[in-house]
């Protein structure tokens, strides 16, 4: 058996070439993907208080142009109308850009604290003697003591705290693939 079977059997957890996890959970669990979230959702909540403000103004310019409508020629009106209707479509396209934007950033920040957790999870799988960790989403079926998921939260708020954000350096460990065999 593998001194990392040994210690995952120490631990309680079954011996096993796969473990799963659970990265979504990850990233909502641990405290940094909890800050990186929380200062995400306040961006999106800005940006939600923007729309908000930005639908009371186009509503408001909306009736103004609309009462103008009976003291103009209908020329006149015609070329006020499109001139709305084009500024809203540029607003409503401005305003989409940024929310797919925000999507994007937090795409780019659970993947940049997948990087930084890599490391941790590594020594999990030299713990555990395993090979290899899959996606518990993507598993149909396992026992629960193959799931590493508590375990890393654990670890990554040991390592990377709610104020240390993703640019910190974890030292990166090789992958069991990568360790030199045994002479």
């Amino acid at each position: 058996m593998l001194a990392g079977g040994a210690a995952a059997q120490d631990l309680g957890t079954a011996v096993s070439p796969v473990l799963t996890v659970d990265s979504e959970r990850i990233f909502a669990s641990s405290e940094i993907g909890q800050r990186i979230t929380k200062e995400l959702e306040a961006k999106l909540e800005a940006l939600a208080a923007e729309n908000r403000q930005i639908e009371a103004d186009l509503t408001a310019e909306e009736l103004d142009l609309t009462e103008k409508r009976t003291a103009m020629k209908p020329d006149e009106f015609r070329l006020l109308a499109d001139a709305f209707d084009e500024k809203v479509k540029r607003i409503r396209a401005e305003q989409d850009a940024k929310q797919r934007d925000l999507q994007a950033r937090r795409d780019a920040e659970q993947q940049a604290l997948v990087e930084k957790i890599a490391p941790i999870l590594t020594g999990i799988v030299r713990e555990r003697g395993a090979v290899m960790i899959l996606e518990r989403r993507g598993v149909v079926l396992s026992a629960d003591s193959i799931d590493i998921t508590n375990e890393a939260i654990a670890r990554i708020n040991a390592v990377l705290p709610e104020g240390v954000g993703p640019e910190v350096d974890a030292p990166k460990a090789p992958l069991p693939s990568e360790a030199p065999a045994p002479q």
